[in-house]
C-alpha cells in the first residue's frame, strides 16, 4: 500500500493538484496514511474528522441531505466530499461515513458494519463512490480495510 499512496502523491504533485477530505468513522485513517508519504504537504490542503452531524453540517454538508439519506449514506459521502472542496478549494475532496461495527444511539439508521466513500474531482465536477463492508471485531483493522479499498479505487479515479 505504501507504493500506491506514494503514486497517488506523485500524481497530485506532477498534475499540481490538491487533496482534502473529511472523514467521520475512519477517524483520520486516509489523511494520516497521506501525511506518512514525504512531499504530501505540497499536495494536501486540509482534513476533518467530523464526528457529529453537527460539525458535518457545520463543515457544508447539507442538514436536507442527512436528514432525507441519513448520516450513514452514499449521499452524505458525496456531499462531504464536495463540501470540504468547497471549504479548502481542493481539486479532490473525501467523504467518509458509516458504522464499524458499533451501533450509533444518535443515528439508528443504515448498516452496522458498512462504509460509505466519496472520491469527488471539483475540476471535472464527478465522483467515484463505493461502500466497504467490513467484518472485523477491531477497529484498527476496519479503518485499514477501508483505507486499502480507497487507496485502490483513488488509483483508479486518477487514471480516468
Amino acid at each position: 500500500m505504501k507504493e500506491n499512496l506514494e503514486k497517488i502523491v506523485k500524481i497530485l504533485k506532477d498534475g499540481q493538484k490538491t487533496i482534502s477530505t473529511m472523514e467521520s468513522c475512519t477517524g483520520g485513517a486516509i489523511v494520516n496514511a497521506i501525511t506518512n508519504v514525504p512531499g504530501a504537504s505540497s499536495v494536501l490542503n486540509f482534513s476533518a474528522v467530523t464526528y457529529s452531524n453537527d460539525f458535518k453540517i457545520k463543515m457544508g454538508v447539507s442538514s436536507d441531505v442527512i436528514d432525507k439519506y441519513t448520516v450513514y449514506s452514499m449521499e452524505t459521502a458525496l456531499s462531504m466530499a464536495k463540501a470540504i472542496c468547497k471549504f479548502t478549494q481542493s481539486n479532490y475532496g473525501i467523504g467518509v461515513t458509516g458504522k464499524l461495527g458499533k451501533k450509533d444511539p444518535n443515528n439508528e439508521f443504515g448498516e452496522d458494519n458498512q462504509v460509505f466513500v466519496s472520491i469527488y474531482d471539483s475540476d471535472r465536477n464527478i465522483d467515484m463512490s463505493f461502500d466497504v463492508f467490513v467484518d472485523s471485531s477491531d477497529r484498527r483493522d476496519d479503518k485499514k480495510e477501508v483505507l486499502d479499498v480507497f487507496v485502490l479505487n483513488f488509483l483508479e479515479f486518477l487514471s480516468k
